[in-house]
């Protein structure tokens, strides 16, 4: 038998560098059009802001086998477009049977979660706060504070990820807006389209599969 390699990993809680990972991607703002629902506050911040980096994800993978964990870090940087914070692309797992765990590091965030049939939860996470994202979730990370936001993550390597979840419905049903008092507040998404009831089935089947 095979057997994977243990693997000691070091968290920066500041900038959320995770010394000993491979593997690293960029969000810069260039490449979320879409995400927003402002569109001309979004346009206008693009052209002067476009290569900004708005979050980082380091991660590391023992390797695709089953049972294995991924274990990484996301960073993302303060700010807003119209009244929406920065926040990330969000999805809901592949496999959407598979959890997520989420580990606050240091700044502010709240993990916006939406079931397939339109069930909205947040959890405030801060550090050493921890949040369980649960099988079938949809899920997206928000920076509402006024630093970065730094949280280390682990989920099922099988997992994989379905970015158009979001899209495919014209954004999560609440979005997460500035109260303008330095807090944050949820406001229904007038643009948001319920799921049909085959393509929750389908988010279902999905956890189903081999």
């Amino acid at each position: 038998m095979n057997y994977s390699d243990p693997a000691q990993l070091e968290v920066d809680r500041t900038s959320g560098a995770l010394r000993g990972s491979p593997s690293n991607y960029q969000k810069k703002l260039g490449d979320l059009a879409g995400i927003y629902r402002d569109q001309a506050a979004f346009e206008a911040q693009l052209a002067y802001r476009r290569d900004e980096v708005v979050y980082a994800v380091q991660d590391y993978r023992p390797s695709f086998g089953p049972n294995e964990l991924i274990f990484g870090t996301t960073w993302m940087a303060p700010g807003r477009i119209g009244d929406e914070f920065f926040m990330t692309r969000g999805h809901i797992h592949a496999r959407a049977d598979r959890p997520e765990i989420y580990h606050g590091q240091s700044g502010r965030g709240v993990m916006l979660m939406e079931s397939p049939d339109g069930e909205i939860r947040t959890i405030e996470i801060s550090a050493d706060v921890v949040c369980y994202v649960p099988p079938f979730w949809i899920h997206r990370s928000i920076n509402v504070g006024d630093e970065d936001l730094v949280m280390a993550f682990t989920y099922p390597v099988d997992a994989g990820q379905d970015y158009e979840v979001i899209a495919r419905s014209n954004g999560m049903r609440t979005l997460i807006t500035t109260d303008g008092r330095g807090g944050w507040q949820t406001t229904p998404n007038p643009d948001w389209q319920p799921r049909t009831t085959s393509q929750i089935e389908a988010i279902h089947q999905s956890g189903a599969r081999s």
